[in-house]
């Protein structure tokens, strides 16, 4: 198993679309990148602590490629526009990944490189050593899934959903 640590604007949107891959064993929304010690979601919203919003991705590798979980990232998000992701702005909402290792720090950056072809402005994504990871309250965890009809589930996330599904649908659980 691998993991990876994405920040792509709120963590509801990457953690729907992440669910729902085949080959992804556990996504869990948290907060990291910031000072603040044991963050909860009002004081990250509060964009004083210097944390994202983020998700922590296990998958398989041998059922689902490290390239695609990344360009899912950057097809899912708009990675060219500094601490803002829609109508959700602030540092907390930032284009980030968050690496454990030189490999993985790597693996990021040629990400980025691929990601680029398909964006006309310049991607803003940082790439940063993670730091200490703070899992999320419950009511965050499988949001989407747990809340389909809530008005930002319709407006916001469905349409990443269906974004997924228009260039991913073979790695998308049936």
């Amino acid at each position: 198993m691998k993991t990876y640590v994405l920040a792509g604007g709120c963590f509801w949107c990457l953690d729907a679309v992440y669910r729902r891959l085949k080959g992804v064993a556990d996504v869990e929304s948290g907060y990291t990148g910031g000072g603040y010690p044991n963050p909860d979601y009002y004081t990250v919203c509060s964009g004083t602590t210097g944390h994202a919003e983020a998700v922590k991705v296990t998958f398989d590798e041998t059922v689902i490629p490290a390239e695609v979980i990344l360009d899912v990232f950057f097809a899912t998000h708009d990675p060219t526009t500094l601490n803002r992701q829609g109508y959700d702005v602030g540092t907390q909402y930032r284009s980030a990944m968050f690496y454990t290792d030189d490999q993985q720090r790597q693996e990021f950056v040629d990400a980025i490189g691929r990601a680029q072809d398909q964006w006309d402005k310049p991607i803003v994504t940082e790439v940063t050593r993670a730091s200490t990871w703070y899992p999320a309250e419950d009511v965050h965890q499988d949001f989407y899934s747990q809340q389909p009809g809530n008005g930002y589930c319709q407006v916001i996330i469905n349409p990443k959903l269906a974004k997924a599904r228009k260039y991913y649908s073979q790695w998308l659980v049936a």
